[in-house]
């Protein structure tokens, strides 16, 4: 009863803006009254229109609110965005972990795809590595939350994220930025752009991000939590007439930091190690790590007419990662596993976008060729430890070669009734090779650079290969209420494909060479969105119901004979919730903002392969038989990654103080509990928690510098972003967890030129 009460206050103060309109649009403009809220142009639909008149829920955040906000990388969404958690994945520094509504992908291994699809410029992002994007050379990003296939690229059943850079222009200039903080921050960017002729400009931006762990390595005393990152963008703009542009835009990012380990939940059995701080470690498999990511990307539109473009977005991309994780968190040999990935992709997208009075539409054909690869070794010094422990290594590829067509269209049937259509068509076509090789001796294999030796038994080693299809459509019908107010409803179904599991084990879970099925939602919203007040005030609000299938999870459990992997489509799920956002001018001097989440996640059937040896969840007194056994476990399950609750909400004070301009904004996000797995975990699953930021900045008449300062948790709260749970004998008690950053300050200087 109190949740539902909860839900009615948050949908009818959004849509109580519906019988206040009236009397504002009413009352007459006087010189007292501030100037509106600021009108963000978005591209959530590849065609410019008010965020108003977008009938879907995006939230948009522009280069200067996204300052304010003290926004270091795009996770800051998390803590500004209703219903989604965009955070770094457990043990990395850079690899990106993202959901919306409910609905994304936690395991960052090759051959595994995110629900929610990244996009820089139109280009999809097509590994999670390197992916934490740093916030610079930014224009706007934008999130939009539901199944969006009939609009973007790939992967956006539960959303899509977009990075959206500046452009050029034909105007020299650049800046020069640097930070000094907490923990020996040391930021450094520079970037500039300048015309050279003949409708050409070029530019680029260099990034540098240095900083001291939050805590050490007690067994090697190396940095842990520290920062060592170098980005760089370059690109050339070329508009010979106003007919014709062209973008070629090249980006590369070095992550050099220090491997994360985790924090020791619990004690371990041997040794008793314990670190009592939560961003130290007693690892001892090493510290070095190395993530590498770069792509190249040729964009061109032709403006064939007023109503018609025609845009063409060709791209490369690839990465390459070396990485180690202690997942004991001792120096001794019980759960180590150091790892490789590698990945290439090809994308091409051609696109027509049309624009009448009545008709705007875009028209798209998608095709990509990829491929994700890599092996990790599991070395183990408890199992068999007669043997010497063993080490086990995972490998393989998975080659991807994706085609699709969609449009989605709008038409006005009146001034204020608009309808539109959208369809979708997908085929996945993919190969996969995996193997997984038990070496006896607990140090590395010789895929890892190990001592040269014949494996001691083969698990897996399979060839296999499938064609996933499908077509998902999209229905919206939108009314304007007044020329300030918009509402709409929607329908539309999303899809992920299909895959194998790489780390299968086919003597522990024999029909792993099956593979696993696609996912789809079928999603449904209503919204309403506008201003109200003389436009002093902005909102958007959403009630939202998806209908989830075949959901595909990853559980690994601690066995005899070592870790049993299986990638389940567990089955069927109900999501529904509501969302608000608002932006308000109260006068010359003051605006603030608030963003509310609300969702209700829940499982109705979660099929489960659990391996035969393990204990059986439904009664753990009980093992699994010979063979194996499908097991519903709905009833014990929740979804990861999903707090029931998020809320944010910012004030921004701006004066003339001391012959420039001072703007203050201070900050609070609110995350409700939530775990980590779909198993409920005491010991990692994270407590609500409620974050307080500020920044301030000050700049001179002219704005040629700009001085700024930055708190971020000053609270100084510890939470968790991730864990890994091997909580048995054999693995030494090997519960570890990931924190978020502590409390920190920083101080910038920006130069402008």
């Amino acid at each position: 009863m109190r949740t539902m009460l909860k839900l009615a206050l948050l949908a009818s103060a959004a849509w109580s803006a519906a019988v206040t309109v009236a009397a504002a649009q009413d009352q007459a403009p006087t010189a007292e009254a501030p100037a509106g809220v600021e009108e963000l142009v978005v591209t959530a639909r590849r065609r410019e229109e008010t965020l108003k008149d977008v009938p879907v829920a995006v939230s948009a955040y522009s280069a200067e609110t996204l300052e304010r906000q003290g926004a270091n990388d795009i996770t800051t969404l998390s803590q500004t965005t209703p219903n989604i958690t965009v955070q770094t994945a457990r043990g990395s520094n850079s690899t990106l972990i993202s959901y919306i509504r409910g609905i994304g992908q936690q395991d960052p291994l090759w051959g595994f795809e995110p629900g929610v699809g990244l996009y820089v410029d139109d280009v999809y992002i097509y590994r999670p590595q390197g992916a934490v994007l740093d916030v610079f050379d930014v224009q706007r990003i934008e999130v939009l939350r539901g199944p969006q296939g009939t609009l973007y690229g790939r992967n956006t059943i539960g959303g899509a994220i977009k990075y959206v850079t500046n452009r050029l222009g034909d105007e020299a200039g650049g800046k020069i930025k640097g930070t000094y903080g907490s923990y020996n921050q040391r930021d450094l960017l520079v970037q500039g752009q300048t015309p050279v002729g003949g409708g050409l400009s070029i530019g680029g931006a260099y990034a540098l991000y240095k900083r001291d762990g939050y805590g050490k390595n007690l067994t090697t005393g190396a940095e842990h939590y520290d920062k060592d990152v170098q980005a760089v963008r370059l690109s050339a703009e070329y508009k010979p007439s106003d007919a014709l542009f062209f973008r070629l835009a090249y980006d590369k990012v070095q992550d050099d930091s220090n491997p994360r380990h985790g924090h020791r939940e619990l004690p371990a059995l041997t040794g008793g190690y314990k670190v009592l701080d939560v961003y130290d470690t007693q690892a001892g498999l090493g510290d070095d790590n190395s993530v590498e990511t770069e792509g190249l990307s040729l964009t061109g539109e032709y403006h064939a007419n007023e109503r018609l473009t025609l845009k063409s977005i060709t791209a490369g991309r690839k990465g390459h990662t070396d990485t180690v994780i202690d997942f004991d968190g001792t120096p001794v040999n019980t759960l180590d596993i150091p790892a490789t990935y590698d990945d290439r992709s090809f994308s091409q997208e051609l696109q027509a976008v049309y624009s009448d009075d009545t008709v705007q539409g875009v028209f798209g054909l998608y095709y990509m060729n990829s491929q994700a690869s890599g092996e990790f070794d599991t070395i183990a010094g408890n199992v068999l430890p007669a043997f010497g422990g063993v080490a086990i290594a995972d490998g393989g590829k998975v080659n991807t070669q994706s085609f699709a067509a969609f449009f989605d269209v709008s038409a006005s049937f009146t001034d204020r009734f608009k309808v539109s259509l959208g369809a979708r068509a997908t085929r996945d076509h993919k190969r996969a090779n995996v193997f997984r090789l038990t070496y006896l001796g607990a140090t590395r294999t010789p895929y890892q650079g190990g001592t040269p030796r014949a494996p001691f038994a083969t698990n897996t080693n399979y060839s296999a290969e499938k064609t996933f299809e499908q077509f998902t459509p999209r229905l919206s019908a939108s009314y304007e209420l007044t020329d300030d107010l918009n509402t709409y409803v929607s329908y539309s179904k999303g899809y992920k494909s299909g895959g194998w599991d790489m780390r299968g084990d086919k003597s522990l879970t024999p029909q792993t060479d099956q593979g696993y099925d696609p996912e789809t939602v079928n999603a449904y919203e209503v919204g309403l969105k506008g201003y109200a007040f003389e436009r002093r005030l902005s909102f958007a609000s959403a009630l939202f119901l998806s209908k989830y299938k075949d959901q595909q999870v990853t559980t690994q459990v601690a066995v005899p004979a070592g870790i049993a992997s299986s990638v389940d489509n567990a089955g069927r799920s109900t999501l529904y919730g509501a969302e608000f956002e608002a932006q308000a001018k109260f006068n010359s001097h003051v605006s603030g903002t608030v963003a509310l989440g609300y969702i209700h996640a829940k499982y109705d059937q979660f099929n489960r392969f659990v391996p035969a040896g393990a204990p059986n969840p439904l009664n753990p007194s009980q093992t699994i038989p010979a063979g194996g056994q499908v097991v519903n476990v709905a009833d014990l399950y929740g979804f990861q990654n999903t707090p029931e609750w998020t809320g944010n909400a910012s004030l921004t004070w701006r004066g003339d103080v001391a012959g420039g301009e001072l703007t203050i904004t201070p900050m609070v996000s609110y995350r409700d509990s939530y775990q980590q797995f779909e198993l409920p975990l005491p010991l990692l699953d994270q407590k609500a928690f409620t974050l307080l930021d500020l920044t301030a900045s000050w700049a001179p008449e002219g704005g040629r510098f700009k001085l700024s300062v930055t708190g971020k948790n000053l609270t100084d709260e510890r939470y968790r972003t991730g864990g890994y749970n091997f909580g048995v004998p054999t693995y030494n008690n090997s519960v570890i967890g990931f924190y978020g950053p502590p409390r920190t300050y920083a101080a910038s200087l920006e130069v402008k030129f």
